[in-house]
């Protein structure tokens, strides 16, 4: 199973991008999806997950501005983030917690994508 990011780039404060992680191979199931980030000198915190369910959860700081989603048929999920501020600056994975076909389950991650706010 591979994680791709994309999405990530240049926007200014106030300004809104999406994330998107789409999961490929040989997939027979992915349980939890969700976004880390890690920005300079600090620690990878999670910003957002969506189970299954697609019950959501997020860090207190982007509570109301950002949104996951997921499109199982597409093994992909969504980061819509709106009134970015320029702490939300940082590298953004992307996680999942998935189970290739005849296997047992496994923790993914993504590569990063770079998310700066800035005017």
């Amino acid at each position: 199973v591979q994680l791709q990011a994309s999405g990530g780039g240049l926007v200014q404060p106030g300004g809104s991008l999406r994330l998107s992680c789409a999961a490929s191979g040989s997939i027979a199931y992915i349980n939890d999806m969700a976004w880390y980030r890690q920005a300079p000198g600090n620690q990878r915190e999670l910003v957002a997950l969506i189970t299954r369910r697609g019950n959501t959860s997020y860090a207190d700081s982007v509570k109301g501005r950002f949104t996951i989603s997921r499109d199982d048929a597409r093994n992909t999920n969504y980061l819509q983030m709106n009134s970015l501020k320029p702490e939300d600056t940082a590298v953004y994975t992307c996680y999942a917690y998935a189970m290739p076909l005849g296997s047992s389950w496994f923790h993914y991650w993504g590569q990063g994508t770079l998310v700066t706010v800035s005017s």
